[in-house]
């Protein structure tokens, strides 16, 4: 469309994206704001009112999900959704979920500068807690409005200091029943997410954003494996039931089961082992494994998870120790609509950008999004895949590629 080809300044959005970094409760450079804090109510607050400044209409749901409409000329269809989320774990950077939220207003901005009339509204999401610092769990305003997480299941929800979730929404503002976050299948027309990759490919490689066709989804296996401790000079090697090195074999032979699929998309990782005792002298009685096992085809994920368990039964009869697991989660992988593709890849070439189809391997709002409405993602590059950390970038020309390429999809999908 020829109205959505502007000549792009995003000096605003970068200053507005700096603004938001300070709000942290942190010292610069270091971004943390976790979910409900002062400082994520305080960003919060920041990014509401700059969605008022661009004449958008706001409103929240019972956790704090936030959606910003812009009104089309045809306000009874479901709108073109976009949105990321601002909460950021501890020690982060500015540009993860930023990018998609300021990211997405700047599109809308653009969209209005040029005179474009939308027929769908264009209703931008800030999502509540997609980390999973506060509650240990992610997309929590994601998983509910897809009600992957029931409002039984959240009420549970508790953080280290034993504050539940219902105490502490309560106490930020945010009031209302939780079976009133649940929306229904087709409250969304289309969906996009923005954001920066938090892998090195596209940057690697040149390319100037990445269109997301696949979406990968984790499963999270827990493993506790009590043996019998006992003294490291005093018990003999025959008779011992060491759980941590029972423990090795498992993390082993779940490396073996990712490895063995053949597949690039599966990934499996250890990323707890905690030891009891934990004394130098002592042989380990107890351990505790938390895993995370990711692929875009979910059966072949789960094959993984079952050669995990099939070790945990040969580690247990070889052994002596005994091993109990949970499967804490298991997420089904999402796979990104072509309608929002096709658009995507003709604004790309119509705004003279390079791209590529690729698959994210983190997983993010937009997982749970595909629950409820077809979605897609828009990856930028970062530099060196770095995220997570205060050294997080992505250089203006990225992010006004993204912006470039994110409005005129908007602007093709509300038309």
């Amino acid at each position: 469309m020829t109205t959505t080809r502007p000549a792009l300044t995003i000096d605003g959005l970068l200053a507005e994206l700096k603004t938001l970094a300070t709000i942290s409760e942190a010292e610069p450079p270091v971004v943390t704001r976790v979910v409900f804090s002062d400082a994520d109510m305080r960003a919060r607050a920041y990014a509401k009112g700059l969605c008022t400044d661009a004449g958008l209409s706001i409103s929240e749901d019972a956790i704090g999900n936030t959606f910003a409409r812009w009104q089309g000329s045809e306000a009874e269809l479901p709108p073109i959704g976009t949105g990321s989320h601002i909460d950021a774990i501890p020690n982060a950077g500015l540009y993860d979920g930023c990018v998609g939220v300021l990211g997405g207003l700047e599109a809308i901005r653009v969209l209005q500068k040029l005179g474009f009339k939308p027929r769908r509204s264009i209703e931008l999401v800030i999502f509540t807690a997609e980390e999973p610092t506060r509650f240990g769990i992610g997309c929590l305003g994601s998983r509910m409005m897809a009600n992957v997480l029931t409002p039984e299941q959240a009420r549970r929800l508790r953080d280290k200091e034993g504050r539940g979730l219902e105490e502490l929404r309560t106490a930020a503002g945010f009031k209302g029943p939780l079976e009133s976050v649940a929306v229904p299948e087709g409250r969304f027309h289309r969906f996009i997410e923005l954001h920066i990759e938090q892998g090195p490919l596209l940057e690697q490689e040149g390319i100037d954003v990445g269109l997301v066709t696949h979406i990968a989804a984790p499963a999270s296996m827990r493993v506790v494996i009590e043996g019998e401790g006992g003294h490291a000079g005093g018990k003999l090697m025959p008779g011992r039931k060491d759980a941590l090195t029972a423990a090795a074999e498992l993390i082993l032979a779940l490396e073996s089961a990712a490895k063995s699929t053949g597949a690039i998309d599966t990934v499996a990782t250890v990323g707890v082992c905690e030891v009891f005792p934990g004394a130098v002298n002592s042989i380990p009685s107890r351990v505790r494994l938390e895993t995370d096992v990711r692929d875009i085809d979910g059966a072949r994920r789960d094959r993984v998870l079952d050669a995990l368990q099939a070790a945990c039964d040969e580690v247990v009869g070889r052994r002596g120790v005994a091993i109990s697991t949970e499967l804490v989660n298991a997420d089904p992988p999402a796979t990104c609509d072509l309608a929002i593709l096709a658009a995507l890849e003709e604004s790309a070439v119509a705004a003279g950008k390079t791209y590529k189809r690729m698959v994210s391997r983190a997983y993010h709002d937009s997982l749970f999004m595909a629950r409820i409405a077809p979605v897609a993602m828009l990856f930028i590059p970062c530099r060196g895949g770095v995220s997570h950390r205060p050294d997080e970038y992505a250089s203006p020309e990225w992010i006004g590629s993204g912006v470039h390429v994110l409005s005129r999809t908007l602007a093709v999908l509300a038309s």
